[in-house]
């Protein structure tokens, strides 16, 4: 029978090894397993007002939305949480219009969508080409809740925040971007304010809202570690992971309500 109450205020997500290091320094954590369950998981408290609230995190065994999608739903079914955060790198983007970005600089979606569904066609019966390869995209969005966008803008402008924050549109698909061409022709031309990139998001966010009640609300925050381009490294990923966590622990600690 499926627990219809929440039983954990907040659920944590992570999909690398630096990210998963980088929220293990935010708080203690005690290391466990359920029965006849491989996946290892980790749980913390913290204190806010008086009140002592609950924290489960779960690593993805790889990257991607398939098993962000997994990981996401078993979070769900086991532990209820109210919220279900993933925090993280992701690739920022360098587009007019679009407000310059920094390394570290953190990025929450209001939307988060799909960009490499589609068909591959003849170019001359594609909205996208390329060379003999032509595409059709088939894009698919999912709204992260109006309610808690509103609350990382006032959150952004706290001046105990310590982050520079982006609230836009996050592209999902399930390859690295290195070359600017993909992101012009693939991803700008479809939704030109994405503001962030990577390769879980879509799948986070629509397994919440597909999810068997008690829906957990959730929210991406990922923080800019390299470009969409060509001179990709992993020199500043330690420091992308730790802002992201910051920043979410700032949010859960200080904004996000439990009532």
């Amino acid at each position: 029978m499926i627990d219809k109450e929440y039983k954990t205020d907040v659920a944590l997500m992570t999909a690398t090894n630096t990210e998963y290091k980088s929220l293990m320094f935010f708080h203690d954590w005690e290391h466990f397993q359920l029965d006849g369950d491989e996946q290892l998981y980790d749980r913390t408290t913290f204190e806010r007002d008086g009140n002592t609230f609950s924290i489960v995190h779960a690593k993805q065994a790889e990257m991607g939305m398939t098993a962000a999608a997994s990981t996401a739903m078993k979070l769900i079914y086991e532990f209820r949480p109210r919220y279900i955060i993933m925090v993280g790198i992701a690739a920022g983007v360098a587009q007019e219009g679009v407000a310059e970005q920094m390394y570290g600089d953190v990025v929450v979606p209001d939307v988060v969508w799909n960009y490499a569904a589609g068909k591959f066609v003849s170019p001359d019966n594609a909205d996208i080409a390329y060379g003999e390869v032509g595409f059709l995209p088939r894009s698919t969005f999912a709204s992260v809740p109006e309610d808690l966008v509103k609350i990382v803008e006032v959150a952004a402008k706290s001046p105990e925040n310590q982050c520079h924050v982006h609230i836009g549109p996050m592209a999902c698909g399930s390859s690295v971007v290195a070359n600017p061409k993909i992101l012009e022709m693939q991803i700008h031309s479809q939704l030109d304010t994405t503001a962030g990139l990577d390769m879980e998001s879509y799948a986070v966010v629509y397994a919440a809202l597909h999810a068997t009640t008690p829906r957990p609300s959730p929210l991406i925050v990922k923080s800019v570690c390299d470009f969409a381009n060509s001179q990709k490294s992993d020199d500043f990923q330690r420091f992308a992971a730790y802002t992201a966590c910051d920043f979410a622990k700032f949010l859960y600690e200080k904004y996000l309500p439990f009532d």
